[in-house]
């Protein structure tokens, strides 16, 4: 590999600095699994898209432990890197997890790209489980919205989503990474343990969530953006009748990390979620 092979993208920045890195390589062609994870450790970032199709767009994703079935953040960056090269239009990425039908536009020089999900779904949390996951927090089942019913929703990965009716507790909690890291791998958590608060400021149009995406994965413990947890987030809203399809929710992310990025999620009556985002060079 050469440092030419691996571009570094931040997608879903709201600010300068902001967004979520990702490593996309754009020509992966005969890659073995073994390159394309010592690829992914050596640039460090959540995940690294790689291109090992480029005639038909196939895609796989891995973090720096591991394959991960998809990516919200690096589709985005991929389907931008791409427009750099070919020009906005529409894009079908081919993934782990099926087809992932991207826009592309461009307006004031600025790429915006806009992925559909695959089919989603929402399904209980267990009890045990439930708990185990809020002790690992430092949290009680008081500190959950009462409106906000905890659920395990999937759009590409399985996302724990817990909303938490108070802002000073949904800022202040903290977490062991490797224990964290052990209940997500037994439950079969892909993606990462989302954890929201609500959101009502004057004037708002769209229903508004700030969200912190627990990733603990090497050096990481926080996700700064992350699409496929946005996705899992309007399916969660959309199933258990939060939000009056169609709607837009508006998702902020990454102000715990630094990095301050924000995620639109369209919200239709059925089928899958779309999530728009930029993405800059780094």
């Amino acid at each position: 590999m050469t440092s030419e092979d691996v571009q570094r993208w931040a997608a879903f920045a709201a600010a300068p600095g902001g967004g979520n890195p990702a490593g996309v390589v754009l020509d992966a062609r005969g890659w073995t699994d073994e390159r394309m994870l010592a690829v992914a450790a050596e640039v460090g970032y959540a995940e690294t898209a790689f291109v090992t199709d480029p005639g038909t767009l196939s895609v796989r994703y891995f973090s720096p432990v591991a394959e991960v079935p998809f990516c919200g953040h690096a589709t985005v960056a991929t389907a931008v890197a791409l427009t750099a090269l070919r020009g906005p239009g529409d894009l079908v990425l081919r993934t782990p997890v099926g087809p992932v039908t991207i826009v592309t536009r461009e307006a004031d020089g600025v790429v915006s790209a806009s992925f559909t999900s695959v089919e989603p779904r929402v399904e209980d949390l267990a009890d045990d489980v439930l708990d185990e996951l809020l002790g690992l927090l430092g949290l009680a089942r008081a500190d959950v919205d009462p409106a906000h019913p905890p659920r395990a929703a999937y759009a590409g990965n399985v996302h724990p989503v817990v909303v938490l009716r108070d802002a000073a507790t949904f800022d202040g909690f903290a977490f062991d990474p490797a224990a964290l890291r052990a209940l997500m791998d037994r439950a079969g958590w892909t993606g990462t343990v989302t954890v929201l608060h609500r959101r009502d400021p004057a004037g708002a149009t769209e229903a508004e969530y700030e969200a912190r995406n627990l990733f603990p994965v090497g050096v990481l413990t926080e996700d700064p953006a992350t699409g496929s947890a946005a996705a899992a987030t309007g399916a969660y809203l959309r199933a258990l009748g939060l939000v009056a399809p169609p709607a837009r929710v508006r998702i902020h992310q990454g102000r715990h990390v630094g990095r301050p990025s924000v995620l639109l999620v369209d919200v239709p009556p059925s089928g899958g979620l779309t999530v728009t985002g930029t993405a800059t060079p780094v």
